[in-house]
């Protein structure tokens, strides 16, 4: 009686198991720039699901200044999401943004400290806010606060992948420092979608 009960509860616990690697499916797909420089540094992400809400993550992605740049240039966060502001540089830097997507009364201004040390923000507002330096003008980056926790970031030949997304019906949506923003339906069965876009100026 032991033996077949411990039977049935493995039998279970694999079925879970494979329910869940069933489940958990990923979006591969591709940016095409038309009139714009480079399909790289393009957000993509799923747009807000009906009915549905998200945990920001504990662990909070880094935002560094590193060579007098913003590193990684973009950044996709989920709404509610912590994001570590890191100076790596010898010198002082500063972090603002005067906006989020146009709306100034979201602007935040994070003050000015020397290497080594971090200062932390919690984006809980959707949109984009665009990072500024007061201190070095030339410097800029952006972090893309989006509504689910779906999302990646085009590599230099734009390609993307978004991971950890169970099958459904969804609506991808792009973000670009200059090309206009793009709309994808795109269904994921069987733990897989492909995804080809066009981003234009």
């Amino acid at each position: 009686m032991k033996n077949n009960l411990r039977r049935v509860l493995v039998l279970f616990l694999l079925l879970l198991g494979f329910t869940a690697i069933a489940v958990a499916g990923e979006i591969k797909g591709k940016v095409t720039a038309q009139h714009i420089k480079s399909a790289e540094d393009i957000a993509v992400y799923v747009d807000a699901i009906p009915g549905k809400t998200f945990t920001a993550p504990s662990a909070a992605p880094v935002a560094d200044q590193k060579h007098m740049t913003f590193v990684p240039h973009v950044i996709v966060v989920l709404k509610g999401t912590t994001v570590d502001f890191l100076n790596s540089d010898p010198v002082g830097h500063n972090v603002y943004w005067p906006n989020v997507s146009g709306n100034k009364k979201l602007a935040h201004n994070m003050g000015t400290w020397p290497q080594g040390q971090k200062k932390s923000f919690t984006f809980n507002d959707l949109g984009v806010a665009p990072l500024l330096c007061n201190v070095h003008p030339e410097m800029s980056g952006y972090i893309v606060v989006a509504p689910t926790p779906y999302f990646a970031v085009t590599d230099k030949e734009g390609n993307f992948v978004i991971k950890d997304i169970p099958d459904g019906a969804y609506t991808l949506k792009t973000w670009s420092e200059v090309g206009k923003p793009a709309t994808l339906a795109v269904t994921v069965a069987g733990g897989a979608a492909t995804a080809n876009i066009t981003v234009t100026k």
